[in-house]
């Protein structure tokens, strides 16, 4: 079973996969092609993407019964000990960010960014 979640990408892509695929869902195909036809697939979503993310889901024979490759995703898979987990960037806490903006109130200010803040 093959998976591909489009986001943001031009239409003329989508319209590519369904030759191959399935479309359930906007931006979302389903199919079972073979291995070979799977990766020219994947490589025609990373040439045409442009600036918008795709991922590709597929079943193997792991520990896990799938895996997955991601194109210009913020999360990223990384493997650890034979398993793909997913990566996700640190966000950034309200103490790090900005001073609030003049309008907060002192108390408003004071539980949002802790008790040092004017």
């Amino acid at each position: 079973m093959t998976v591909i979640v489009l986001t943001h990408c031009p239409v003329g892509l989508r319209g590519f996969l369904t030759r191959w695929l399935l479309e359930i869902s906007p931006g979302v195909f389903l199919g079972n092609p073979s291995a070979r036809v799977r990766d020219a697939l994947w490589d025609e979503v990373r040439q045409y993407a442009g600036n918008g993310r795709a991922l590709l889901a597929y079943s193997t024979n792991s520990e896990q019964g799938y895996t997955f490759r991601t194109h210009d995703h913020k999360w990223h898979p990384v493997d650890h000990e034979g398993l793909t987990l997913i990566l996700r960037p640190a966000e950034r806490s309200a103490t790090e960010s900005e001073s609030p903006s003049p309008g907060w109130s002192k108390a408003s200010k004071r539980r949002r960014f802790g008790n040092g803040a004017p």
